[in-house]
């Protein structure tokens, strides 16, 4: 199946030189989205995994349909200040910025088998950053599943060079 029919590729969005990936025009179809969650939960079957972690905000949209269709929990990381009860934090680069993202301490239990799921592989700091919160709360990272992967930005030279990293676009 071609999900790119149904990704909008924005020039110069959110700032020059940035070719955006809007996933939006996937999410509204829902009969591709929902084929794009089937397809990604088929992607990782042969894991096993306890819960789904999935980054602010677009790994929310991902991560926790996908967690449904598993039938395992999900784990919000969130951008710092967020998150009501006692949480640790890490800070990261971003492709145009700096942020910190943060976790419940009670969100991973030990020794868990966690993936994470987001909507883009880019440079890999978000991720990188996710495996650090979710390795420091005791989880076990297993892969990483993306609806899209930028290549030429080598965002899998940030993750552990073991890890299952699984997308159903490249661009």
């Amino acid at each position: 199946m071609d999900f790119k029919e149904y990704i909008r590729v924005i020039p110069d969005f959110p700032q020059p030189g940035i070719s955006f990936k809007d996933i939006t025009t996937l999410l509204k179809d829902g009969e591709m989205y929902r084929n794009a969650i089937n397809e990604l939960k088929q992607m990782v079957s042969e894991l096993k995994i306890d819960v789904i972690a999935g980054p602010e905000a677009r790994g929310f949209v991902v991560g926790a349909p996908l967690a449904y269709a598993l039938g395992v929990g999900f784990a919000p990381i969130r951008k710092s200040g967020k998150l009501p009860g006692a949480t640790i934090e890490a800070g990261y680069d971003l492709e145009y910025g700096k942020d910190t993202l943060a976790m419940h301490t009670d969100a991973i239990e030990k020794g868990q088998n966690v993936l994470i799921a987001d909507d883009l592989l880019a440079t890999g700091g978000t991720i990188a950053t996710s495996i650090n919160l979710i390795e420091q709360l005791g989880g076990n990272v297993v892969g990483a599943a993306f609806l899209i992967e930028l290549t030429d930005l080598n965002g899998r030279g940030k993750l552990p060079e073991n890890m299952n990293v699984f997308t159903l676009m490249n661009y």
